[in-house]
Parts: structure tokens; C-alpha cells; sequence
């Protein structure tokens, strides 16, 4: 009986207990404040110590929940591109602190008494930069508890409150213009010229050499399609370009089930091209008897005559088969490299998205893929024998410690595991990645960083060490990255202080050693051997290595005098592992450039230690001084490729207006701002004004021979999504692809400045007009995934109407007159005129009534232009 009323008292203690507990994590649940966080810019102010400016903010806090919010115990996360001030805010009692990188915390003072429900409360703070761009301002807020600091809540009601006013409109302490009005774009796209469809390139980007013949091919049935051995990829390409338009009849190159006009045959013919020396050279000829003949000496140079070929076919399939002009097309590339850069480090994007842009660059036949796939907020491949790389380098989320996955970055919220902060490649799909991009003859360049921007890798890493050394396994520090005695005092960009490899540790080159054999391994299973992998190379900071006890000892055993020293060193080691795989090394600038003083300057010049290493050079640094730092890299015999952030950095707004999705610390970049890039000649005065602005080295006709080509970038901070993605793409990609191919314009080679103006205007009539007739209306059609750009019109009041014009002629411009945003069914603009008086709002729309952003005026009497 005893032992019983124990056992049944026991049973009753453990029972309340765990109810006990269950009541406690109940009321804990219940006791998570529901907040409303709104974001406003008070205003942008250049101090005389801070000429570059500040903004002012603030947050405003509301309880809109039951539970109220305590005086202490909690903590609202947030990221925040364009960083906080630190320490006591300018209002309220509360305390900002920097927790890694761009993740800040607010903290209640003891001054803070609490916000019970229906409460609210402000805290004002100040931005390290002009807050231009919703985009850089605090992203992804959340709650944490100190009872649960494990755990964050989303703060799901969250905006960014709009800038509206002068004082957060102005950018600088002299800025005549702090937006970008609907007059001003009239005045802009009054440029653009009336061009007649016998004006307009029949296929993007123009050929070098075309001739119209007087008749027509018809192809009332499927024509029979002719290759030789080799083209298996390309004879399945043609084949789907017929099947659109001859559904249900032979696949085949022979006569099969369906009907096939052997008489007007497509022909895929491997062959040289007269007077080419490009492997991509090719040629398109339509004959009314003889059919279509495409010649290249590659399979490379057939894909793109096929993609010619393509945009000559209608858009739509018509009843009586496909009708084509009679014209030969001669052409070839300008430049080998023709480049996209997709950023998929600081957010990840999912392998369709990637092969949808493989497919849309292999559409206006960009060549080289760029593929960012690590960084300090993320490793996105997965690599044998490392799985820590993507079990705690791909995934973002809350944590205290950076042990089990990465903090939050860019807006990820505090769930490890979900949106873009999270996610990679497995082996599979990037073998599946590779040969995609091979069948469109697209080479992959990866991208590892090092060893700055490699905090994703370090922390991995310190996280394998971690659990070996507590499992008490072997090889605990066989891949370390990082020295824990390392007390170096450093800041990065991106305000990291612990991101970067330590070059004195032989583990890291271990490490370097099994990622490079990996990824070597995966091109060559995919078919494709990796023949250059970019190693980063760019923004090492300041006293970094410093106080590094490996790369000290290092430095002593080898007698290395400075960190260039060592440095060079570093990348003699990279080089030597790369080759050992049958790779070259890639980088960004600094890769093959130090810093030295000239003319009491301190500016990068070229290394002469790796100038016959055959390193390929990418240069984005056009700015502060280095906008001739290309040149005189290629100039002293690197290999370039030309990636300027003032022309060819798509994560750049195109203008300055808020609403425009971007960043831009190096400039606003419309599609004009890339279609006026002079590859050979980016440093004269104006585009069309050839006088070189002073002090700047031009490109010699030998650094030409160095310039293998142009990228275009797009750093992911703001891409959460391929809309995003498409957007900020696109139609600037189609701007790169026209450069990247052919030779420059005839207004870039004009002397005088009034012919040049004049030719400039006639050649961008063209280009807008063949973007808007030919281009878009056809990427509507096949690719309506591809969200691009829709600028808003420009509008002028002219004698009590309002004129309208757009960038891209060719898309509907459609208005409203009663304040209303325009819609798919609102009438459409006339003529380039509206006569309704009132608010004014026109909006222009693609083929799948897609709309831009609109812009607005008030008609309300007669007035003069």
C-alpha cells in the first residue's frame, strides 16, 4: 500500500508537472506581443563632417495585439544595407547595436516603461547615407524574447512609409533635380525618331552584313531539315523551332510519318565562313527556291544562326505555314566574352530560374555565365566530404552563434530554412546546370571567394571543427579557415570582422585543395572541364592579418616584407591548385593589382608578379578615381573583361526616383546608360563628345588585343525572386548583348560632337524601336515569365492636352483621368495625345497586359508648351 500511494503521488507530481510545463510554454506562446513596424526617412542632411550625407529616420511601434509589450526583456532584429548608427537613437529610450555585418538589434533602455495594447512609441535613428532607395533601408524585422533567444517571430506588419517630400527626395547637398518628373522623360524620349519596319534589323542583335532579296520563301509544310554529323544538338533545337509551327509532323531529318517539303529545305551546314576567323562566325540565307541555308564552321556558330532563324519565324503559327523575307545574314561576334554575372550567394534563386536565364542568354547570344555561388551570406553547392557547407553556409536564419546555420541577411526574416536566404545546389543539379548550359554553348565560370567575402565558408567550417572536436574525431581542423588566436581588427564593405580566410594556415589551402578537386570533378562528369574558376580576389580590408599568428609565422619563414607579400603568396598557392586541375585563375581586379602611390595618390596599379600567369582580370572599378583602371590592366597584359559599375552593374536602380528597384552606390543606370557604353573608350567626356577627360590613360591599340570582352553583374542584396531578377535584368541585357556584339556604332567613331549627337539619336531610335516592334512582343509570346522593366511614359502639357511618348516605342500606353492607377481595360492613348482633363495617370503594357508604373500630371487649362 505504501509503495502504492508513492507510485500514485509520484504520478500526480509528474503529471502537474508536465501540465505545469505545458501551461507554462502556453502562456509563453500567448505572451509574444503582436507588433506594427512602419519605417519612415524624416529627412537626408549633409553635415559639414559628413559631406556625404545621413538620413534621418525612424521606426514607429504599435501594439496591436492583447499581450502587452514589457518594458525589458526583448530585442526587434533587423537588416539594414546602407547601416545605423549605433548606441543611443536621437529619440526614444531605447539602444541600437550591430550584431554581424548589416543585422542590427533595438534594445529598450531601463527608461522604457512598456507598450500595453492599442500603444505606440517612436525611435528615431540615423542612416549612414542618404536614404534614396527604400531598398537599402531596414529589411525582414523581427522579435526576439530573452526568454527565448533562440527564437525569432516575424514581425509580418511592416512597411516602408513612401518619400514623397523635398527633404527626403534631395540626395545632396546640391541636387537641382531629386526626382525624375514625367516632363523630364518626355524630354528624353523626344529623341527617339519615327523608324519605318524596312529600317528595323530583322534579327537582335543587328548582323554585320545583311542584304533583302525581292521575294519570299513559303513553307507551306514542314521543310525537310539537312545536317551533317556533329550538330545533334543543334538539328534538336531546329527541330523544336519547326514543331511550333508544324505541330504533328516529322521530327525527324528524313521524311517520316508526317508530310515534308523536300523541295525548300532547312540546311545546318558546317563550313568556313569567307573571311571570319571567329568560331561563332555564321551565315543565314533564304532563298524562294532553294529554302534555308545556315553555314558556320561550329556547332557554337550554328546555335546562334538558329536563334537568327528564330526571330525571323513568325511569332504566332499561321494557317498556311510560315512565310520568310528573302535576305543573307553574314555575322559574327565582336567579342569572344559576352557575359552575365547572377549573384546567387547573398539570395538564392532555384535552378529554374537559373536555366530560364540560361535560356534567355542563349537567346541574344551571351556566351559566358558567371556563377556567384558563395559569399559571406551564403555557400550555395554542395561539395563531398563537406556537408557542414551547406548545412550551415546555405541556410540564413536567428541564431546566437552562427553554429548551426548563418544570421539573417538582406530582409531573410529569422527562420533558418525559408525564402531566399536559404537554399543550394546539389551535386546533381549543378551537373544538371552545367550541361544545359553546354547544349546552348554557354561556359559556366564558378565563382569561390577568397579569401575576403568567405564568411559563409569560415563559419562552416569553425562549425565542422566544432562538432569533430566534441564527437571526438579525427581531423577537427583539417579545413579550418580561420586561427582562434587571430585578434586582427578589421572592417569589411559589407561590416564584417570575421569573414576572412587566413592565409598562413596550411588548412586553408587543404580546404581550397578539396573544393577546387570537387567542383573540377562535377564539370567533368557534366562533360564540360572546368577551364577557369573565378577566386574572388576583391576587398580585402584593412588590417586584416594583422594580428593573424599563422600568417605572421608564415610571413617570417618566407621572408615576406608586407601583406602584398603575402597576398601574392596566397594566390601562387591558388594558382598552383587550379592548374594541378586544369584550370586558370579568374578574379576580380585586385587579383592582378596592388595598391601604390602615384602622384601622391594611392591608386591600383598592375601587379607585375601574375602578368604572364594568364589570369583573366574582371574589372568593376570604374570609380573614385579608377575609371581608367581597365585599360591599364590590359594595357599591361591582362586579360580583361570589362564589368564597369557605372554601366554594367544591373543591381543599380535606373534612376534616382524611390520607386525604382536597386541600389545606387555607383550610379543609376538606365537602359540608355548601357546602350552609351564605348567598351574602348569609357573615359571620354560625353558619349558623344570623344575628347578624353584629363588624367586618364587610354586603352592602346595592344591592351585592346587584352580586352576579351563585356559582363554584365547583378548582386543579389535586393533579388528575392526571379521577378526581381528579370526586372533589374532586363531590357538592359538587351542594351549589353547589342554592345557586346557588334563593333561600335558609327556615332562612337564620330569625331565631330554635333554629327555624333545626331547619329547617336538616329542609332538609339533604332535600337528602342526594334526593342519594342520585334524584341519584347516576341519575349511576350515565348517567355512570359520574364518580367522586364515597363518604364513609366513621359507627359507634357501642351494647348490643353497632354502629350505622351514612351522609351520603348511599340507598347500600349493606356490612361485614366479620374486619379484612378490604369488598368488592361482603360483606353488607349491616340496618337501620342490625351484631351480629358483632370489628373492624368498613363501607364504603358505589354502584350500579356502587363503594366508598368504609371506617371501622372494634371490637365486642368490651356497652357503653351
Amino acid at each position: 500500500m505504501n509503495r502504492r500511494r508513492f507510485l500514485h503521488r509520484w504520478l500526480c507530481l509528474a503529471l502537474g508537472a508536465v501540465l505545469g510545463l505545458a501551461a507554462t510554454g502556453a502562456a509563453l506562446a500567448q505572451a509574444v506581443p503582436t507588433l506594427q513596424l512602419r519605417w519612415a526617412l524624416e529627412r537626408n542632411v549633409f553635415p559639414a563632417d559628413k559631406p556625404w550625407g545621413q538620413g534621418l529616420a525612424r521606426f514607429s511601434i504599435a501594439n496591436t495585439g492583447n499581450q502587452a509589450l514589457p518594458g525589458q526583456g526583448w530585442a526587434i532584429y533587423f537588416n539594414c544595407i546602407s547601416g545605423v548608427a549605433t548606441g543611443e537613437p536621437v529619440q526614444g529610450p531605447f539602444r541600437i547595436e550591430q550584431v554581424t555585418g548589416t543585422l542590427y538589434r533595438l534594445r529598450p533602455t531601463a527608461e522604457f516603461g512598456g507598450l500595453p495594447p492599442g500603444a505606440g512609441t517612436q525611435v528615431g535613428f540615423v542612416h549612414g547615407e542618404p536614404m534614396a532607395k527604400p531598398d537599402k533601408a531596414p529589411a525582414g524585422p523581427y522579435l526576439v524574447l530573452d526568454a527565448e533567444p533562440t527564437r525569432g517571430h516575424a514581425i509580418a506588419d511592416y512597411q516602408l512609409l513612401p518619400l514623397t517630400t523635398p527633404e527626403q527626395l534631395i540626395k545632396g547637398p546640391s541636387d537641382p533635380e531629386p526626382v525624375i518628373t514625367a516632363e523630364a522623360l518626355y524630354r528624353r524620349n523626344a529623341r527617339i525618331q519615327p523608324v519605318d519596319d524596312a529600317d528595323l534589323p530583322p534579327v537582335f542583335p543587328p548582323p554585320q552584313s545583311l542584304s533583302r532579296g525581292a521575294g519570299q520563301l513559303r513553307w507551306a509544310q514542314r521543310p525537310k531539315l539537312v545536317a551533317g554529323p556533329g550538330l545533334a544538338l543543334e538539328v534538336a533545337t531546329a527541330q523544336r523551332l519547326l514543331d511550333a509551327h508544324f505541330p504533328g509532323t516529322s521530327a525527324g531529318t528524313s521524311v517520316g510519318k508526317g508530310a515534308v517539303d523536300a523541295s525548300r529545305p532547312l540546311r545546318l551546314v558546317l563550313a568556313r565562313i569567307a573571311g571570319e576567323t571567329s568560331p561563332e562566325a555564321h551565315s543565314l540565307v533564304v532563298d524562294a527556291k532553294l529554302g534555308v541555308t545556315l553555314t558556320s564552321p561550329t556547332a557554337a556558330g550554328m546555335a546562334l544562326a538558329l536563334q537568327s532563324l528564330r526571330q525571323l519565324l513568325p511569332v504566332k503559327p499561321a494557317a498556311d505555314g510560315v512565310l520568310l523575307p528573302e535576305l543573307k545574314i553574314q555575322d559574327a561576334p565582336r567579342f569572344a566574352y559576352r557575359g552575365v554575372m547572377m549573384d546567387v550567394a547573398r539570395n538564392f534563386q532555384p535552378k529554374a530560374t537559373v536555366l530560364g536565364l540560361l535560356d534567355l542568354m542563349a537567346r541574344y547570344k551571351l556566351n559566358k555565365f558567371h556563377f556567384h555561388l558563395t559569399d559571406d551570406e551564403g555557400w550555395r553547392l554542395a561539395i563531398q566530404g563537406l556537408p557542414e557547407l551547406t548545412t550551415v553556409g546555405a541556410r540564413r536564419g536567428h541564431t546566437q552563434d552562427s553554429r548551426e546555420f548563418l544570421p539573417p541577411a538582406y530582409g531573410s526574416g529569422p527562420t533558418a530554412g525559408e525564402g531566399p536566404g536559404s537554399g543550394y545546389y546539389t551535386r546533381a543539379d549543378y551537373i544538371e546546370i552545367l550541361r544545359y548550359a553546354a547544349a546552348r554553348h554557354i561556359d559556366v565560370i564558378p565563382e569561390i571567394e577568397m579569401p575576403g567575402h568567405a564568411r559563409a565558408a569560415v563559419k562552416a567550417m569553425q562549425s565542422r571543427s566544432a562538432q569533430r572536436r566534441a564527437a571526438g574525431l579525427p581531423g577537427a581542423d583539417d579545413y579550418l579557415l580561420s586561427d582562434p588566436a587571430d585578434t586582427s581588427v578589421y572592417r569589411s564593405a559589407q561590416l564584417y570582422t570575421d569573414h576572412m580566410m587566413d592565409p598562413g594556415l596550411a588548412s586553408t589551402y587543404a580546404f581550397i585543395e578539396r573544393v577546387v578537386a570537387e567542383l573540377a570533378a562535377m564539370h567533368r562528369e557534366a562533360g564540360v572541364p572546368a577551364r577557369s574558376i573565378h577566386v574572388g580576389a576583391d576587398e580585402v580590408p584593412a588590417g586584416a592579418w594583422d594580428q593573424a599568428p599563422a600568417s605572421l609565422a608564415l610571413m617570417a619563414k618566407l621572408g615576406l616584407k608586407t601583406k602584398a607579400d603575402l597576398w601574392d603568396h596566397f594566390y601562387t598557392q591558388v594558382d598552383k591548385i587550379l592548374r594541378k586541375h586544369g584550370a586558370v585563375a579568374a578574379g576580380w581586379e585586385e587579383l592582378g593589382a596592388i595598391k601604390a602611390k602615384v602622384n601622391g595618390t594611392e591608386k591600383f596599379v598592375p601587379n607585375p608578379l601574375f602578368m604572364r600567369q594568364g589570369y583573366t582580370l574582371y574589372v568593376w572599378n570604374n570609380v573614385e578615381g579608377s575609371e581608367d583602371l581597365a585599360y591599364r590592366l590590359a594595357n599591361a597584359g591582362y586579360k580583361t573583361v570589362l564589368a564597369p559599375a557605372t554601366r554594367l552593374y544591373f543591381d543599380m536602380a535606373a534612376n534616382k526616383n524611390p520607386e525604382e528597384d536597386g541600389v545606387n552606390w555607383a550610379a543609376y543606370t538606365d537602359l540608355a546608360t548601357v546602350y552609351d557604353f564605348i567598351p574602348f573608350d569609357d573615359i571620354r567626356t560625353q558619349p558623344t563628345d570623344a575628347t578624353p577627360r584629363p588624367g586618364f590613360v587610354r586603352l592602346t591599340p595592344v591592351g585592346q588585343q587584352y580586352i576579351l570582352g563585356l559582363e554584365g553583374t547583378l548582386f543579389a542584396e535586393t533579388v528575392r525572386d526571379a521577378d526581381r531578377l528579370y526586372g533589374l535584368f532586363m531590357p538592359r541585357l538587351l542594351a549589353l548583348a547589342e554592345r557586346a556584339w557588334s563593333p561600335d556604332p558609327a556615332w562612337a567613331r564620330e569625331r565631330n560632337p554635333a554629327q555624333a549627337a545626331a547619329q547617336h539619336d538616329a542609332a538609339w531610335s533604332v535600337f528602342v524601336h526594334q526593342l519594342g516592334r520585334q524584341v519584347l512582343p516576341r519575349l511576350d509570346a515565348e517567355r512570359p515569365d520574364v518580367r522586364y522593366r515597363i518604364a513609366p511614359p513621359g507627359l507634357a502639357l501642351a494647348q490643353g492636352s497632354v502629350r505622351v511618348n514612351h522609351q520603348i516605342p511599340g507598347l500600349v500606353l493606356r490612361y485614366t483621368s479620374d486619379g484612378n492607377e490604369p488598368t488592361a481595360s482603360s483606353p488607349a492613348v491616340q496618337g501620342g495625345v490625351i484631351t480629358a482633363r483632370g489628373e492624368i495617370r498613363v501607364a504603358a503594357f505589354d502584350l500579356n497586359n502587363r503594366r508598368g508604373r504609371f506617371s501622372h500630371i494634371q490637365n486642368k487649362e490651356q497652357q503653351g508648351m
